[in-house]
């Protein structure tokens, strides 16, 4: 299903109004638009966890993350491709963002071995050995048809030194443009698959703009912020992030990756950021941790087993309107599967009205009262 709007072809991207740094804008994929600022629920395997594509329908998903690691290990990217890509496959029908894999090679760095080549490593399953090329990974993506296909990059940690650091981007430069090329191979009737960069450089900031200059002077449809979150202080973070963002093309989509809290958010998004996601919604869900309008609230605590009151009295999901506080601490000291859905529906919903509030903040010049709000009540970030 292809329902990109006639007029506006994938990777158009209209800026439709600005509240001091902060954008609210559109853009254009093969499988509908995405209005920005947006969150993407990650769905790594192709399945958002405990949430049915109908739910994410029903609470205003617009896309959501696939990963290109995981899902080429199982169930394969051909086995996917034979089944109309990840959309046939899965039943979602809107837009699929595709991570390349690099952020893996880092976080199973005990299992790979990076050249100039890419990134050779063992499989987590079986063990196995792969190569993973910034070639293969575009054609990997091709296969998973993802409507924005993510390169191969280097993701460092925390710490790593200037001088690594600096190979490292000069590194993701070159597999970034040979994801480039390999895209060009597509057929140019049937190619409708975005590309999006990923600029690096650690926590060096000259290095950081070094990136985004070498990468902007080439035709991707969109910029990501790699490389953040990855061990740091939050302050260290936010600074890299304040510096960094508004160094991306002002014409093209910002992409800020695996960051998000609520605070994360609306600070990523009071600096220029489009585009987030992470697992926190759904991880949190079911280790028992909510987000509400009145701040984060753990479920598992004694005080709410006779807590009567909706879970979030100014939430419209379908947990808060059906069930009290007490039934869905019983849920979750029960280990029932149900308590999973309920608490992700929540998050989920919560994370994706936080994005259509600062849509409509920025539409009425009132982003900094709404950031100023949320930072009170994530004070931790």
């Amino acid at each position: 299903m292809q329902n990109s709007h006639p007029n506006h072809p994938p990777g158009a991207f209209q800026l439709l109004a600005q509240d001091g740094a902060a954008r609210r804008g559109r853009l254009f994929t093969a499988h509908g638009a995405v209005e920005t600022p947006i969150f993407m629920p990650v769905g790594t395997v192709g399945s958002v966890k405990a949430v049915a594509p109908d739910d994410l329908h029903a609470l205003g998903a617009e896309i959501i993350l696939g990963n290109t690691y995981h899902l080429y290990l199982r169930p394969g990217d051909e086995l996917v491709a034979r089944r109309g890509g990840l959309h046939g496959f899965t039943a979602w029908n809107k837009p699929f963002l595709t991570d390349s894999g690099g952020f893996q090679a880092f976080s199973l760095s005990c299992l790979r071995k990076i050249s100039e080549q890419g990134v050779e490593f063992r499989s987590h399953l079986d063990g196995s050995k792969h190569l993973f090329t910034p070639e293969k990974v575009v054609q990997i993506q091709r296969n998973l048809n993802s409507d924005i296909m993510m390169v191969l990059d280097e993701c460092v940690p925390y710490g790593t030194p200037r001088d690594y650091t600096e190979k490292s981007i000069k590194m993701t430069t070159s597999w970034a443009l040979r994801s480039l090329s390999a895209r060009s191979e597509f057929p140019k009737d049937t190619a409708v698959n975005l590309m999006f960069a990923i600029t690096q450089g650690g926590f060096f900031k000259d290095l950081r703009r070094a990136s985004v200059e070498e990468l902007s002077r080439h035709d991707f449809d969109g910029f990501a912020i790699g490389g953040l979150s990855v061990g740091e202080p939050k302050d260290e973070m936010y600074e890299l992030l304040e510096h960094t963002a508004p160094l991306l093309p002002a014409g093209k989509p910002r992409y800020l990756m695996g960051v998000g809290t609520p605070r994360d958010i609306v600070t990523g998004i009071g600096w220029g950021v489009d585009m987030f996601d992470c697992v926190l919604p759904t991880r949190n869900a079911r280790n028992g941790t909510l987000y509400t309008s009145l701040g984060k609230l753990n479920i598992k605590r004694r005080e709410y087993a006779e807590d009567d009151r909706p879970l979030d009295p100014a939430c419209h999901c379908y947990t808060c309107r059906a069930f009290s506080r007490a039934y869905l601490r019983h849920l979750f000291a029960a280990r029932e599967i149900l308590s999973f859905r309920l608490n992700s529906l929540h998050n989920l919903t919560y994370f994706l009205d936080l994005a259509r509030r600062a849509r409509a903040a920025i539409e009425a010049g009132t982003f900094a009262e709404l950031k100023r709000e949320i930072e009170y009540l994530y004070p931790e970030g």
